[in-house]
């Protein structure tokens, strides 16, 4: 199928690519016409019988195919094919497999359980960002149990797996993302929709993880996914304890259960644009590893924020994309383009870009290893192409106006209601630098704002597991009651690819809830 948008601008010429954010700028005057072609199978209509539905993607044989399909009362449009892969790491119990949604849509996932103790350790999901980066980036570059080679024909056992103390859900969200395929979606709201469901699902079949603390953690863009699909889990839970409400005691009969959302988190993230956006120039032009750019250039990115801010505040205004999509092309042009054009890692201001792109080759590697047909065998993956990041989806949510909406509105009212929240930034990104994100987290609009931003940076030492008895310092931390801003030291884009015993660290203790 194809999608059509034409728009009148003039806009630079550049391509900015990386693991949390991909977007194409041009220079063009004229209309542009925008076309979006589906990947892998045409919409179909909803199927009145989902279980059937997944058999028929393996041809009426889903029973030899899959270990279980299963289904939810309350969901009839959904069903969840599992298998039982020993990929990565044999020594736990993996899950794999896809939300079937109907015949139009299906989301792909890869479970990992605790290394430690399954029955009692918390459940994570875990998303990377784009919009329209595969979650399997985490899995086999930063967080994940194995991290795969760079000849993309293997993987090593990681050490500093986030499983060793957790249970992990890896989600390729919104459709059409790394093994997931099906019409498109491009709004947050509708991807956390989708994936409240999965949740249902999954701990429906799944009872013995029901009952566990759960977090929702991610990545870049994930700074609007974490906060919806908090948020949409929330508002669920609240509802679903209203005895007095005939939709919540249906709810419950059909067999809906609160989840027991424990806290969300947010690593380099794009969450509040109309902060964020001011710090572009501060980190390429006053950070601690230097400017990168001249000063005249510096001089025009301050010049240029008065005016992106004033175009973020009419998308925060009415939220729409006649308002947003002008926003997001003329901020990105004007704040993001100067760097851009240095050549140098978006996501790691102290290195180059390597092999184009997203500028690590081992991206590529990811690529290599999940299309190798004994490994998508293995996964139960039903698509003729793994693709790190999908560039059409990516374009979806600009034209839709997703980019530069105000998701961090929805993250107080959980705050003010005992859902914690860990807001950590590796300190040589420049993409979601760690200047904008102690900014905004210090600008949100809650009880306990005023305390934030008078309590002290404290230093968050790591014992090392290399040298015995030796201490680090690892970063710099701020709390106050619910809220946590966490500063990594010598880590870009992706905190656990450069950092990964201080990674571990973090998210051990605030999983333990252990003070930094």
């Amino acid at each position: 199928m194809r999608f059509g948008v034409a728009l009148a601008s003039a806009f630079l010429l550049a391509q900015v690519a990386y693991a949390g954010h991909q977007f194409v700028l041009t220079t063009e005057m004229d209309e542009i016409e925008v076309s979006w072609q589906g990947r892998q199978r045409e919409p179909a209509r909803a199927s009145a019988n989902p279980a059937a539905a997944a058999s028929a993607l393996n041809g009426g044989a889903a029973e030899d195919a899959w270990v279980t399909v299963a289904t939810h009362a309350a969901f009839p449009q959904y069903a969840l094919r599992i298998r039982e892969p020993t990929l990565c790491d044999p020594t736990v119990k993996q899950y794999s497999g896809y939300l079937d949604v109907g015949n139009d849509k299906h989301f792909y996932f890869w479970f990992f359980e605790s290394r430690n103790k399954p029955v009692e350790d918390p459940v994570m999901l875990w998303l990377n960002g784009g919009p329209g980066c595969s979650s399997m980036t985490g899995l086999l570059m930063e967080l994940g149990p194995c991290q795969v080679n760079l000849a993309g024909d293997g993987v090593k056992h990681n050490p500093y797996s986030w499983n060793n103390n957790a249970s992990v859900i890896f989600l390729d969200q919104p459709m059409n993302v790394g093994y997931s395929h099906g019409s498109g979606v491009f709004n947050t709201i509708t991807a956390s929709e989708d994936v409240y469901a999965f949740l249902q699902l999954f701990f429906k079949q799944f009872t013995q993880y029901a009952h566990l603390p759960f977090h929702v953690f991610g990545e870049s863009y994930g700074g609007h996914y974490v906060p919806a699909i908090g948020r949409k889990i929330f508002d669920e839970n609240r509802r679903l304890l209203d005895r007095q409400s005939a939709v919540s005691n249906f709810l419950r009969e059909k067999g809906v259960q609160p989840i027991n959302l424990d806290s969300l988190g947010i690593g380099n993230g794009l969450v509040d644009e109309l902060v964020q956006y001011e710090h572009y120039e501060t980190m390429a032009c006053n950070s601690t590893y230097g400017s990168v750019l001249s000063e005249s250039a510096c001089q025009k990115m301050r010049d240029s924020y008065p005016g992106c801010a004033r175009q973020i505040e009419r998308c925060y205004k009415y939220e729409n994309a006649l308002s947003c999509v002008p926003a997001s092309y003329s901020c990105n042009r004007d704040l993001i383009g100067p760097y851009q054009n240095t050549g140098l890692n978006p996501y790691d201001v102290r290195e180059p870009c390597e092999d184009g792109g997203l500028c690590y080759p081992i991206i590529g590697a990811i690529e290599r290893y999940l299309n190798r047909p004994e490994v998508k065998k293995e996964l139960g993956a039903d698509v003729d192409k793994y693709k790190g990041c999908n560039m059409n989806i990516n374009l979806g949510f600009n034209l839709a106006g997703d980019w530069m909406k105000p998701y961090m509105r929805l993250l107080p009212d959980m705050l003010e209601a005992g859902v914690r929240m860990l807001v950590y930034a590796g300190d040589a990104d420049f993409i979601c630098n760690w200047y904008g994100n102690k900014a905004w987290s210090l600008a949100l609009s809650w009880s306990g704002k005023d305390a934030l931003n008078a309590a002290a940076d404290k230093p968050w030492v790591v014992a090392s597991s290399t040298t015995k008895g030796k201490e680090y310092h690892a970063g710099d931390a701020r709390s106050h009651e619910n809220l946590t801003f966490l500063r990594v030291f010598g880590a870009g884009h992706m905190v656990p690819y450069d950092q990964p015993e201080s990674a571990l660290d973090m998210v051990n203790r605030w999983l333990a809830r252990r003070d930094f």
